[in-house]
């Protein structure tokens, strides 16, 4: 819209549609060097045949007055012809004067005014041109970007029908693999009914199997083994003794015994892998020659607090807080042993049981009533008469 009324007013400002009122034209192209000479004798002709007709004018209007010619004689001579038409003709010259003294300032004035607006013309022309120009520009660039975006919505478009196309491809395969692993699935269930059937079996035929097996597996690694062995050979019921057996690069092992409960020695045994058989049956055998003091030993660890130290057959019982015995367990015990009482500890002192250390007891569970009753306040008379010695 202000496109269009800027052209407009370029239209109505055209300088072809202004008329020159000066004779600059007329100058540059040499017509005025005739006409000035001509213009001046015309004018020149104009004044004098005017002076003419104005006396030719007063002598109509004096003859016309007359009445005979005696009273052109007689009468005097008139006033000068034309004074009036003289004093009338200055007066509109010197108005014709000021008219053209204004027209000139008008016209100088619209010459200025004409200027400013040639400026101003040419000032719209250059914003006419450069507002053109980034017109065309913007439209190049609209086309410019009309063509990417129709180039990469056909790019977008091919890429989508590719992943359509994969997707569709992709399902199909899917579809493909799941019928396959549907029968897979149904083959191993079929399977996995037959294997069921065949570990609840094995399940049976191990659990006989470890109720018969006189050892239990707890842990396995690369190079060495948990067990636990159980005597249940032994007349007595004796817990399970833990070892552990590893195995070096060498073919070689090393069979080591937790005390724990069991009561047996810590100890540890080296050898050739093909002798372990061996080492776990004297293990084994040791255990259970030694079955009747350890059955007793662990049937009192379940019962009260003692420690039992294999090494020294040093038995500590803890009566209380403040009161421990000391028994020491000879060799061969209970058959060819007894077992003697060391010394009771009351408050950390050593009561006096030298009656007490010349008894011996067949059992260690008569041995624990006898140091009870040593440790009890007002009982040494009663140890020491020889009654609580079994």
């Amino acid at each position: 819209m202000a496109t269009e009324r800027a052209e407009a007013l370029l239209e109505r400002t055209d300088p072809s549609f202004v008329k020159s009122c000066n004779t600059t034209e007329l100058q540059e192209t040499g017509e005025g060097e005739i006409m000035a000479p001509y213009l001046m004798d015309c004018r020149r002709k104009q004044k004098h045949i005017f002076r003419q007709l104005c006396v030719v004018d007063d002598m109509i209007q004096l003859l016309a007055g007359l009445e005979s010619v005696d009273q052109l004689l007689n009468e005097p001579c008139p006033r000068n012809p034309g004074n009036e038409a003289r004093s009338a003709w200055k007066t509109l010259k010197a108005e014709y004067q000021e008219r053209v003294q204004e027209v000139e300032g008008l016209i100088s004035a619209l010459q200025i005014r004409m200027e400013e607006v040639q400026g101003k013309r040419k000032t719209l022309e250059t914003l006419l041109s450069a507002l053109q120009i980034k017109k065309e520009e913007c439209k190049e660039k609209e086309r410019i970007i009309a063509k990417q975006n129709q180039r990469a919505e056909k790019q977008i478009s091919f890429q989508l029908e590719d992943s359509i196309q994969a997707a569709q491809n992709a399902m199909n395969a899917c579809d493909l693999r799941f019928s396959k692993l549907n029968d897979e699935v149904e083959k191993q269930q079929a399977r996995i009914s037959d294997w069921t059937i065949l570990r609840d079996g094995l399940q049976t035929l191990v659990t006989v199997t470890h109720r018969n097996m006189q050892y239990r597996l707890l842990s396995v690694s690369s190079s060495e083994l948990c067990l636990e062995l159980l005597p249940r050979a032994a007349e007595k019921s004796l817990e399970p003794l833990r070892v552990s057996i590893t195995m070096t690069t060498s073919d070689e092992f090393h069979l080591q015994v937790f005390q724990g409960t069991a009561g047996l020695v810590e100890e540890g045994v080296n050898g050739h892998l093909r002798q372990v058989s061996a080492a776990l049956v004297e293990v084994m055998e040791r255990y259970i020659s030694q079955g009747e003091m350890l059955s007793e030993i662990q049937a009192l660890h379940s019962r009260f607090a003692i420690d039992w130290c294999p090494a020294d057959k040093l038995l500590i019982f803890l009566k209380t807080a403040t009161t421990v015995c000391h028994l020491t367990v000879e060799e061969g015990y209970p058959s060819h042993g007894r077992a003697t009482l060391l010394s009771v500890r009351k408050d950390g002192s050593l009561l006096d049981i030298t009656d007490l250390q010349t008894c011996t007891f067949a059992s260690l569970v008569n041995a624990r009533a006898a140091f009870t009753l040593a440790a009890t306040s007002g009982a040494g008379d009663e140890v020491a008469s020889g009654r609580s010695c079994y």
